[in-house]
């Protein structure tokens, strides 16, 4: 509270905000591309095994009846009727050219695994890493490993990256994580092997980590109380317009190394322009660097109009008001004080039971586009574009009802939209389709939610070590998500079944998160636990004034 008094004296939305929020902003537009740019970068064309004939490459499918001929001749046919995409016959079914003859007589034939590489219909990618190593039938899994790891680099940032933004300040880590992104990502363009692809997507994801946390903090730390739900909201809404503007190029750029490359050039620009950006002051002053704080709280004064009133600022005024949460700051602090504490412990774990949750069944709907069997530019619209609607009712539901509320009930409407799949016949893929974005939107709408939510229980002291354990959990839904796909290889109705019920679970755990709707960011550990007892007393208060009201209505016997 009292640092909110000091952001209404240098002004708690003015120039200086809106130029922070607008700039913090822009990377997180592309951190969207660079999460989901496996659906495309990966994306599996038609295929089948190369002929080895002798005719040269590039025999399509569907090109010259010739080349169909020979196809029928030396691929089997697949459940569907469609040319098999691992396997050839030993020898040619030369009978299937007869009139009468189909593709089924020859499914008795012996065949033998793809020797000679694969062909694959370029109409729809020019290229991808699929294509360039050929990471399809035996190899299909490095395909997934790929995104597996990935993910591991979003998990390994989320742990190591939180911690030092605590103890190094929330500019100093987003300048040097966007540094990283752009190296990795462009060096990644020039990979020559799907280990090396690999590798550099990890260092990636552990830079996106980075980006994506202190930039939300960094901008709910900048600015008042009363407008944290509608700027946070904002500055989601560009994650969404990132999805879309993946869509756009990733058709203009049909090529896996150039699309790479233009999701990743953008971080060279915030790698530049970071270094105009000013530290957080609220950050300076819990880590006691009150002269700095009091520059950039002038500085903030300055842009904003309120010259004078940052002038008659001093380090004295700024201590006078922060003298509580000044004296209860600790030097330093460790993810164990998360744990230490009653009312930071339950936070903690039902936040790691939400975060965990909410990833899980988030990337498990939008990372295999491709399986629902509709055009994946047209798929990758739709599920961007249903979070448009979906985060500003959330915005409604979070700015009038509450924080909490809208966590759960997001997060239980996902669920059961999601399980309302399974008993959907195969053959109606559209409306599959449908709901699973429809369910991807809800999940949008929590994750909207939950960035705000966590940022707001969690105090200064550990803020970013609370995102930090938090982005870790759901790291590890991320990971696990694509084994569910693969079990869903065996047992068709699993993974529905398991990224919706995971969802209800983890909206059920949100009802226990405390509310914080109107309620200023708490400086450190001590004031949580204080509107924690609060919690309780009111509680029981009203627990005990119910017990009141029915024993004066109970009849006298």
């Amino acid at each position: 509270m009292a640092f909110g008094d000091l952001l209404e004296i240098v002004g708690g939305l003015g120039r200086y905000q809106v130029v922070h929020v607008l700039l913090l902003s822009f990377p997180i537009l592309f951190t969207a591309c660079n999460n989901i740019l496996q659906n495309f970068v990966a994306a599996v064309p038609d295929h089948h095994c190369r002929l080895g004939l002798g005719l040269g490459h590039n025999l399509n499918m569907t090109l010259e009846p010739l080349v169909g001929d020979l196809v029928r001749l030396f691929v089997p046919a697949d459940q569907q009727g469609r040319a098999d995409k691992c396997r050839l016959y030993t020898a040619p079914q030369w009978h299937l050219l007869w009139p009468n003859g189909t593709r089924g007589n020859g499914s008795g034939a012996e065949t033998r695994p793809c020797t000679d590489g694969w062909e694959y219909d370029h109409s729809q990618f020019s290229a991808t890493i699929v294509t360039e190593w050929d990471l399809v039938c035996e190899q299909k899994a490095l395909k997934r490993m790929a995104q597996s790891i990935y993910m591991a680099g979003l998990l390994i940032g989320a742990i190591v990256l939180g911690r030092l933004s605590d103890k190094y300040g929330r500019r100093t880590l987003l300048l040097w994580s966007s540094l990283l992104l752009a190296a990795a990502g462009t060096c990644c363009m020039f990979s020559t092997s799907i280990a090396l692809f690999c590798f550099w997507r990890f260092l990636s994801g552990v830079a996106i980590s980075g980006v994506i946390a202190n930039t939300y903090i960094f901008a709910a730390e900048l600015i008042s109380t009363r407008i944290r739900t509608g700027v946070v909201t904002a500055m989601n809404y560009t994650y969404v317009f990132g999805q879309l503007l993946l869509a756009g190029l990733a058709f203009l750029i049909r090529d896996w190394r150039w699309l790479q490359f233009a999701v990743s050039l953008p971080y060279f620009v915030v790698f530049l322009y970071s270094w105009w950006l000013s530290e957080s002051a609220r950050w300076l002053i819990m880590n006691k660097k009150t002269k700095a704080a009091l520059k950039q709280l002038r500085r903030m004064a300055r842009i904003n109009g309120r010259r004078a009133e940052g002038e008659n600022l001093t380090t004295e005024i700024i201590k006078a008001k922060m003298e509580d949460e000044l004296s209860n700051a600790r030097d330093s602090h460790s993810i164990l004080d998360l744990f230490r504490t009653p009312g930071m412990c339950r936070i903690t774990c039902c936040l790691m039971i939400v975060w965990f949750s909410m990833s899980f069944s988030y990337y498990g709907l939008s990372i295999d586009l491709q399986g629902f069997g509709v055009n994946i530019y047209l798929i990758q619209v739709i599920f961007g574009a249903v979070d448009i609607p979906a985060k500003f009712i959330g915005y409604i539901f979070m700015s009038y009802i509450g924080r909490r509320f809208t966590l759960s009930s997001s997060l239980i409407m996902a669920g059961c939209i999601i399980v309302t799949n399974i008993f959907l016949p195969q053959d109606m893929q559209t409306v599959q389709m449908l709901l699973a974005a429809v369910g991807k939107g809800c999940l949008a709408a929590a994750f909207s939610c939950a960035f705000l939510h966590t940022t707001e229980l969690f105090p200064t002291v550990v803020r970013l070590t609370g995102l930090g354990l938090a982005c870790t959990m759901a790291r590890v839904g991320a990971i696990v998500a694509p084994v569910v796909r693969m079990i869903g290889d065996y047992v068709p109705f699993m993974p529905m079944a398991t990224y919706g019920g995971i969802a209800i679970m983890a909206g059920l755990a949100a009802c226990c998160l405390p509310e914080t709707r109107n309620m200023p960011l708490p400086d450190n550990i001590a004031e949580v636990e204080r509107r924690a007892k609060k919690l309780k007393k009111s509680e029981k208060e009203e627990i005990m004034l119910q017990e009141t009201q029915v024993s004066l209505v109970k009849p006298s016997v």
